[in-house]
């Protein structure tokens, strides 16, 4: 989930990646800002809904964690 608004400046996993909790999945461009987003549970990346460069607000769902 985005936890402010900006640019998706990268994104650091793939559908079917295995990820542990507090481990950069993506990096949102804020305020000239590079801010890393962490998975907040260990898991299988299930979606992504955002790519490189889209505009996101605060809430809204990068990614599906289970």
């Amino acid at each position: 989930m985005a936890t402010m608004p900006g640019n998706i400046h990268s994104i650091s996993v793939t559908v079917g990646e295995e990820v542990k909790e507090g481990e950069e999945v993506a990096v949102i461009e804020a305020m000239k800002m590079e801010n890393q987003i962490k998975a907040p549970c260990s898991g299988k990346v299930l979606t992504i809904s955002v790519a490189k460069g889209n505009m996101v607000a605060m809430g809204d769902v990068i990614m599906t964690i289970g």
